[in-house]
């Protein structure tokens, strides 16, 4: 019996040896990427496009800033909204494009750049068309959606 007990220990102290016990790793979430960004970048076009104003604004965070252009800054969601009914006219058309992203080693952190073109009509119905530069800071909430909580534009010259 003893010799039957040890030859049982040296087997499986061999087994441990030889084929040590592989663990899964649990899967972990992906970690989001500068083509995450660029990726939600996208979504957010298309629902500001398909749903104006409120389809722009549900990409927000609660406590974000906006930088406009020659303008006061706008603290909270509800204040930043309230200046974006133009999104609404299906007169006007505000697309961009991301240009660059870059996303922060702890992954909670990003942001985008790039341009963007506004066309719209004037009170006589001509078309006008302005472009300029975004940059915005995205961060990742306790939900685990990405939303904007820093956004500033700046008017530039077509091409510039």
């Amino acid at each position: 019996m003893k010799s039957f007990l040890l030859a049982l220990f040296v087997t499986l102290l061999l087994a441990i040896i030889v084929f040590p016990v592989v663990r899964t790793p649990a899967l972990a979430s992906p970690k989001a990427t500068a083509d995450t960004l660029k990726l939600l970048e996208g979504e957010f076009m298309k629902a500001a496009a398909e749903k104006g104003s409120a389809g722009y604004m549900s990409y927000y965070a609660d406590d974000a800033v906006e930088v406009p252009n020659g303008e006061a800054f706008l603290q909270g969601k509800t204040n930043i909204a309230k200046t974006m009914g133009f999104l609404d006219d299906k007169n006007n058309s505000l697309t961009w494009t991301p240009i660059g992203a870059d996303i922060s080693f702890s992954g909670d952190l990003g942001y985008t750049y790039g341009t963007f073109e506004f066309r719209s009509k004037d009170k006589e119905g001509k078309p006008v068309v302005e472009h300029g530069k975004y940059t915005s800071i995205w961060k990742k909430q306790k939900d685990g959606n990405w939303k904007v909580v820093l956004d500033m534009g700046n008017a530039t010259p077509e091409g510039k």
